[in-house]
């Protein structure tokens, strides 16, 4: 089996009857999801434009994006792992940083990926969690495309 995120796995097998149990059952002073996702860009405002205009990223004046997790077609739970320093996950990019943004039609998207010049690393269309693809951004970090099984 290949490697995913353990997470993710627990995640896409859990009814969401457990998710919402799982949910109510800690006490007060938790973690209740993300709530954003801040990193460092030698080039900000050129990293955005090209997540806005190659990715399709919905960002704003203001410089970021507001993701919903209402979306049609987007995954009910935001999966979180912390991989050991020596993982070749993120390779071929040295950042520690690899982040997966769901996608409504992987089809689509790498077609335009392709048509603005930019390299697909990989792809896995037979994952039982969806599909998924993987690029790197023009700093170098590894992104990861999943879209999820419906």
């Amino acid at each position: 089996m290949k490697r995913r995120p353990i997470l993710l796995l627990c995640l896409a097998s859990l009814p969401l009857t457990g998710l919402a149990q799982a949910a109510s059952a800690p006490p007060a002073g938790h973690i209740t999801g993300v709530g954003g996702v801040f990193f460092k860009a030698k080039d900000p405002k050129a990293l955005a434009a090209w997540y806005r205009d190659v990715l399709g990223m919905p960002v704003e004046t203001w410089g970021g994006a507001t993701l919903r997790y209402d979306a049609p077609k987007h995954p009910p739970a935001l999966a979180w792992n912390a991989f050991p320093a020596s993982t070749k996950y993120f390779a071929p990019s040295t950042s520690g940083l690899m982040i997966d943004y769901a996608v409504d039609d992987m089809d689509a998207l790498l077609a335009r990926l392709r048509s603005k010049g930019v390299a697909v690393l990989k792809r896995d269309d037979s994952d039982p969690n969806g599909r998924f693809a993987w690029i790197l951004d023009p700093e170098g970090n590894k992104v990861e495309l999943w879209e999820p099984k419906h």
